[in-house]
Order: C-alpha cells, then sequence, then structure tokens
C-alpha cells in the first residue's frame, strides 16, 4: 500500500512540472531597431546643364586670349565664350592647344569651338562652320603723338606709310595710297612700328588692335592711333568667328543666338569695355 502511494505522489510531481513549464511564456529573440529612412538629396537651385563642350583656343594673344597663373584659358573671347555657355545652358570647359593643331584637332573631335582669333575666310568656310562674327578689329593708322594726322586718311598723302608686306592691310594700301604716299614695306608689323618709333617713317597702317597694344607698351608710349577706321570687308575680311564642326549646325545656332542676345542687352559692351577702349563690333 505505501509503495502504492509512493508512486502516485510521483507521478503527479511530474505532472505538474511538465504543466508549469508549458505555462511559461516563450522568450521572442531581440528585434533590430527598424533603420531610419533614407533622406532625400537635397534639390540644386540651378538648371542642370543641357549638355557640355569643349573650347579651344592657342591662349598667346593678350588679351584676347592667354593664360591666367592657373594656367587656365582666359581673357576677352574666353569671357565671351563663358556668358554664351551660360545662355546656351552649357558646361563648357577651356583647352589650350598650339595654333597649327586647332582646325585639326576639332575635326579629329578633341574638342567642339575654337575661338582664338581666327579670321572668316573662304578656306575656312570649305573645312567647317563658322559662326556669326563675334568681333572685327579694322584696319587703322598710328603715328607719332602730335602728328597732324587724326582726320581723313588723305590726310597722309605724300607720306612714309609702314606696313607688312603679304597683308591684306599692305594690300588695302597699295589700293588707296599706291600713287599718293610712300608705302614702305616690312617682313613684320613689328618691324614697321619700330621703323615709326625710329621715325623712320610717318605711320603705320594695320589692325588696330595690334597697333593699339603696342602703344600700350614701353616702346610704343611714343605714338597713338590717328585718323579714322578703315573697314574693308573685300579687302580686310568681314571679321572674327568661331569655328565648328559642319554637322554640328545645332550648336552654331544656339551660339549666334546667344550672341545676338549679347548684343542686343549690352552684355556684350560691358565685356568689350573691360579690355578695349573702342568698339569690336
Amino acid at each position: 500500500m505505501r509503495l502504492l502511494l509512493a508512486l502516485l505522489v510521483m507521478l503527479l510531481a511530474a505532472t505538474g512540472t511538465s504543466s508549469a513549464q508549458q505555462q511559461q511564456p516563450q522568450q521572442k529573440p531581440p528585434t533590430k531597431p527598424a533603420a531610419a529612412p533614407a533622406k532625400a538629396a537635397p534639390k540644386s537651385p540651378f538648371t542642370p546643364p543641357a549638355f557640355k563642350i569643349t573650347v579651344a583656343t592657342e591662349a598667346a594673344f593678350p588679351p584676347l586670349n592667354y593664360l591666367d597663373r592657373k594656367g587656365i584659358p582666359a581673357g576677352f573671347e574666353m569671357e565671351l565664350a563663358q556668358e554664351v555657355c551660360q545662355r546656351m545652358k552649357a558646361e563648357c570647359e577651356f583647352a589650350a592647344f598650339k595654333w597649327d593643331d586647332l582646325i585639326p584637332g576639332l575635326l579629329d573631335k578633341k574638342f567642339d569651338v575654337v575661338m582664338s582669333s581666327m579670321e572668316v575666310t573662304g578656306e575656312r568656310r570649305k573645312r567647317m562652320a563658322l559662326t556669326r562674327r563675334y568681333y572685327l578689329s579694322p584696319g587703322a593708322f598710328i603715328a607719332r603723338k602730335g602728328a597732324p594726322f587724326d582726320g581723313p586718311p588723305s590726310l597722309l598723302r605724300n607720306k612714309r606709310i609702314g606696313i607688312q608686306k603679304d597683308s591684306t592691310h599692305a594690300d588695302w594700301a597699295d589700293k588707296s595710297f599706291r600713287r599718293s604716299a610712300q608705302l614702305k614695306r616690312y617682313n613684320t608689323l613689328a618691324e614697321a612700328l619700330q621703323a615709326l618709333a625710329k621715325d623712320e617713317v610717318d605711320a603705320v597702317f594695320g589692325d588696330k588692335v595690334q597697333l593699339w597694344l603696342w602703344s600700350q607698351k614701353p616702346e610704343g608710349k611714343c605714338c597713338e592711333l590717328v585718323g579714322q577706321d578703315i573697314k574693308d570687308n573685300q579687302t580686310l575680311g568681314i571679321g572674327i568667328a568661331a569655328g565648328m564642326r559642319r554637322e554640328d549646325m545645332k550648336l552654331r545656332d544656339a551660339f549666334n543666338k546667344a550672341l545676338g542676345e549679347m548684343v542686343s542687352d549690352g552684355t556684350y559692351k560691358k565685356i568689350n569695355e573691360k579690355y578695349f577702349p573702342f568698339p569690336l563690333n
């Protein structure tokens, strides 16, 4: 009897333990904290560029084009280009190349635009697309300060006029002064200007920008621009334009539109006056 009671007690104890274990709540594994939602990038207040182009120049004709202290192309032409790019909503980079590499590099697609005081000629029109003129440096005379030539070119009749031989300016002088003045020809414009400084000629005829730049140097302080500007499309050309590939006509049209707007709203004039005391358009 005692043995039976002992077995019954042991059976009841085992049943209670099993129930207690079943009633204990199961512990869940700790959950990882939820990741914070990613923040959206702030929206730029600037309109993204529509396209990207590279503008090439020789960077050897200050103040029209040159390298600044950081080695980046700068100057009158590059400032015009930067304004054009902003109006076209284009991102523009600037690069410097040797003069003889500019047109071949453009055609080989090393860059997209050439702005390097490149005169419009029939031969260049055959090789690439040219924009509208963006500056024109007329023909001009320079003489010693105080000389009585500050008027029409006819005042230089019977005078000694220095010119660079085999140039468009020599062609104009031949046409206008062959029989009325003594034309003295020099290999370079610099040689003609040296002759003027030595009083070996009475005046020099040439590109107005180049004559004015020389007059700003110590060796040119003797002299100043005189008389009227000479503009002759047939002899002296129609001016300076930017060059592009012929297949990039949409780029040329956008470039021309931006230039026209700059002239109309006075932006071109403001840039011009930063570099030259006379208009170039």
